[in-house]
């Protein structure tokens, strides 16, 4: 049953566990990613974008970054990193060179002990256009013309042994994705192409599924089209309801939240999406409420952590983008909007989401937002907001979150895809944030620098080990050194 705009205005009026937009509480029983104790008690009071670490109580982290002498990633004391694959250097089983332009990721218990690795590769338009595509694997190919697709990379137990294989072929600008709870890849393609446009010869713009422990079950890939054709990001599936979430990294207009909610007596499992009718289930786009029941017609006008918005979903009319592209199907006032809608992770019951930023495309600008959407209550939480950096060039502040994943040890750990120096940094439950990594490897020129973004942080299955990557030139790392608790 819809969340209509009175409901939810009777429920914030009536105190019924819902706070208030602009106001900086939380849901009664909002689940936060450092415990459920301050989160029952809620956030300390924030107004406005969120506090650096330090700024109050004690400060989260690990400490300060140290330079790294070898020019690639500044870490805490105490902490080490080691290259998993680079692009170019480090060689698939085949032979082939690992594929550059590393994105998305996800982690899968292996053999013996081992971890596995899928690893998106964002690589957009004809092969001929990159020195590095992925390898079209014979029997993993979707359009042989695309350059993108996945690798599947095993680090054993003790970290001396890797190697790294094609999970899937020919799909392209293979971004973000999500990991499924039967133990799969979902990889998202962030393009709109059809057959024709830009060397393509099949349509792209869809989800595939990627099965790290069987490669049989991924041979003559086929698009999830249930899931719709436009500019995916980044996927999570809701265990209990059976609901996958999407988000949409576009704009003119501005992109959007999706929910695909499968036919009737449908049951998920391995291989099971790709065997869907293109119209199974209902796939819709979110439309959100303030408080007192206005419409929101984009995410950037919530300004302070903590504000609430009751969601409600609209059916998409063509998924398939035939004559018109999703999002530019739904005319103003029908659906809410957002710039750069990037990461998702679900946990905690719910999915953490991220608007990268917000330029003058959108109503208020923003360095960066990270939502909370619980499926329960059917409200979407602001849980960190990052102001607009004044100054990208100078290290300290942050900008532009991108791929997200909940850490073992509480709080959050964010891409950052800003512009400026580029880092991996921590937001705990109160919204205080703090550096894990930056990115030390210059790809432009002493007189002007330029550092590529952070993708795909993800822990290893015994939280030991945190697996990040650089996208340019495409090099997967391992970050080891004491993690510890952070609230």
């Amino acid at each position: 049953m819809p969340l209509t705009r009175r409901d939810f205005a009777k429920r914030s009026a009536a105190g019924a566990g819902i706070a208030l937009t602009g106001s900086v509480g939380v849901l009664a029983t909002a689940p936060g990613a450092v415990g459920r104790e301050r989160a029952e008690q809620g956030p300390p009071e924030t107004d406005g974008p969120t506090a650096p670490a330090g700024t109050r109580g004690d400060a989260p982290g690990y400490g300060p970054l140290i330079d790294d002498p070898a020019g690639i990633l500044a870490l805490p004391a105490g902490f080490t990193y080691e290259i998993i694959t680079r692009a170019g250097v480090t060689k698939l089983e085949s032979g082939e060179p690992t594929p550059s332009n590393h994105d998305g990721t996800a982690a899968f218990e292996g053999p013996r002990g081992a971890t596995l690795l899928v690893n998106n590769h964002e690589l957009k338009g004809p092969r001929a256009k990159w020195p590095h595509p992925v390898p079209l694997a014979d029997g993993l190919v979707y359009d042989p013309a695309a350059a993108g697709g996945c690798t599947v990379v095993e680090v054993s137990r003790d970290g001396t042994h890797i190697t790294e294989r094609v999970g899937i072929a020919g799909t392209s600008t293979n971004c973000a994705g999500g990991r499924t709870p039967w133990g799969t890849w979902l990889t998202c393609e962030e393009t709109e192409d059809k057959a024709g446009q830009n060397g393509m010869t099949k349509d792209h713009g869809y989800v595939f599924e990627v099965d790290p422990h069987d490669l049989r079950a991924a041979r003559a890939p086929r698009p999830v089209k249930a899931l719709g054709r436009y500019a995916h990001e980044a996927v999570v599936v809701d265990p209990r309801r059976g609901h996958l979430y999407l988000t949409e990294d576009a704009d003119r207009p501005n992109g959007l939240l999706y929910r695909w909610t499968p036919p009737h007596a449908f049951r998920h499992g391995r291989g099971r999406l790709r065997v869907l009718a293109d119209e199974a289930g209902v796939l819709a786009a979110f439309r959100c409420y303030d408080s007192g029941g206005r419409f929101v017609d984009d995410l950037s006008r919530a300004t302070k952590t903590g504000t609430v918005y009751g969601v409600d979903w609209i059916e998409v009319p063509d998924r398939d983008a035939r004559r018109t592209p999703v999002r530019k199907q739904f005319a103003d006032g029908m659906i809410t909007r957002a710039r750069k809608l990037e990461g998702m992770w679900w946990a905690d019951g719910g999915a953490y989401i991220v608007s990268s930023y917000a330029r003058d495309e959108s109503p208020v600008r923003h360095d960066g937002q990270v939502w909370f959407y619980d499926p329960r209550r059917r409200t979407l939480t602001l849980k960190v907001l990052l102001g607009t950096d004044p100054d990208p060039a100078e290290d300290g502040a942050f900008d532009g979150p991108d791929n997200i994943t909940v850490s073992p040890y509480g709080g959050l750990i964010i891409a950052e895809d800003g512009e400026g120096v580029q880092h991996l940094f921590g937001a705990t439950d109160d919204g205080r944030t703090y550096p894990i990594a930056r990115n030390d490897l210059n790809i432009g020129t002493p007189e002007a620098p330029a550092y590529s973004e952070f993708t795909g942080p993800v822990f290893s299955p015994d939280g030991r080990t945190l697996f990040a990557n650089i996208q340019e030139p495409g090099i997967m790392l391992a970050v080891r050194g004491p993690w510890g608790r952070q609230g």
